[in-house]
């Protein structure tokens, strides 16, 4: 087996059920996100929408190898303790062959459907200090991703600014904003600006839409959104290269997360069709310096964060093998543990050894600014 360096480009925690009650700030402690037993089961609770379990999702890790037919059933069971301790988490790394554990949120990403602007901003606050204890544990092999609430762009640098000094190592923002705010706004240029000169960059993770009533509660949270989830990245990567925001920022760095990769190819083409062969003011106005395409700015400004897409591996020199970046989704139960190195020799097979560093752990590394 190969001996290049694994980076999992999307970890999780699982989020402690004090974590908000322990921690509120005061104007919000009525209010934020607990634990509470609905309908016979514990699910995190806001605003008297539920969210999901205590879990996530990340009960009975591993099980999918051992009966993946029942793994629906299995959801509930016992949680992998490195969700939320740092020290089973390094353990678990080692299990795993995983060198360096980027971090995002569990029930985090689905609470971008908290509709409240300053009690999200509070929210994101809490998870910003706890995860960043967290991974302050062990800094050489937790990487921790910080949530931003960008509803008010001034509070999302300030706390972007924060997460920087506190060494997380990016941060994420909705992965789809309101139809109102789309990301080609001017409203964003202070966020972009600070993102590019603090070197953080921004994922755009599944389940973190903002205010997006259709899959934002867990009544709600159907297959049909997770198998056409790349939509969404789709929409606001779109907007982010037609409007011309790499243009202006070429440091900026914003990845797809969690939203595999065989879309790709076709959403790359159907972008420089439009760009070439569309007539019109609406073009007129987008139009880049020189002879760039938006397949460029893709390439030098995008990443694609994915699990095991083979069609996605197979399509790499179209997507650009330096835009591609594994990860784990530890620990939850779809996830590659306990047997991830073999999953990605797998998935790899085709590569080169150039190429498998590069997708394995190499690009992550370069991208998060890594040593």
């Amino acid at each position: 087996m190969s001996s290049y360096r694994i980076i999992s480009s999307d970890n999780h925690i699982t989020e402690p059920p004090d974590l908000w009650i322990s921690r509120a700030e005061p104007k919000f402690k009525d209010r934020v996100p607990q634990v509470m037993d609905v309908d016979g089961s514990e699910q995190w609770v806001c605003g008297g929408k539920a969210y999901g379990g205590v879990g996530g999702g990340s009960g009975e890790i591993g099980f999918r190898f051992e009966d993946p037919g029942s793994m629906g059933m299995k959801l509930g069971g016992e949680l992998r303790k490195g969700g939320w301790i740092p020290e089973e988490h390094v353990k678990d790394l080692d299990i795993d062959g995983v060198d360096i554990s980027i971090i995002y949120p569990t029930i985090g990403s689905l609470l971008y459907n908290v509709p409240d602007s300053l009690l999200m901003d509070s929210i994101c606050r809490t998870y910003n200090d706890w995860t960043g204890e967290f991974c302050g544990a062990f800094p050489k092999r937790l990487k921790g991703i910080a949530m931003l609430n960008v509803d008010d762009v001034g509070v999302g640098v300030k706390e972007l600014e924060r997460a920087h000094k506190m060494g997380f190592s990016g941060a994420m923002i909705p992965c789809y904003p309101p139809e109102d705010r789309l990301y080609d706004q001017p409203m964003y240029d202070p966020l972009w600006a600070a993102a590019q000169d603090l070197g953080m960059p921004l994922g755009l993770h599944i389940s973190s839409n903002r205010n997006d009533s259709e899959f934002g509660t867990l009544e709600n949270y159907r297959p049909t959104f997770i198998c056409n989830a790349d939509y969404w990245p789709r929409m606001s990567l779109s907007d982010l290269i037609f409007g011309g925001v790499f243009a202006r920022y070429p440091g900026l760095q914003v990845g797809s997360v969690e939203h595999e990769l065989s879309w790709a190819p076709h959403f790359l083409d159907r972008m420089d069709y439009t760009y070439t062969q569309r007539s019109g003011d609406w073009m007129a106005e987008r139009r880049f310096k020189g002879d760039m395409l938006p397949s460029d700015y893709f390439h030098s400004n995008v990443f694609l964060g994915f699990q095991e897409d083979g069609p996605g591996v197979r399509d790499r020199h179209i997507i650009g093998v330096d835009n591609l970046q594994w990860g784990s989704d530890y620990p939850h139960s779809e996830g590659t543990f306990p047997r991830s190195r073999q999953i990605i020799e797998e998935v790899l097979a085709d590569c080169t050894e150039e190429e498998k560093e590069k997708i394995a752990g190499g690009n992550a590394a370069r991208v998060y600014h890594l040593d």
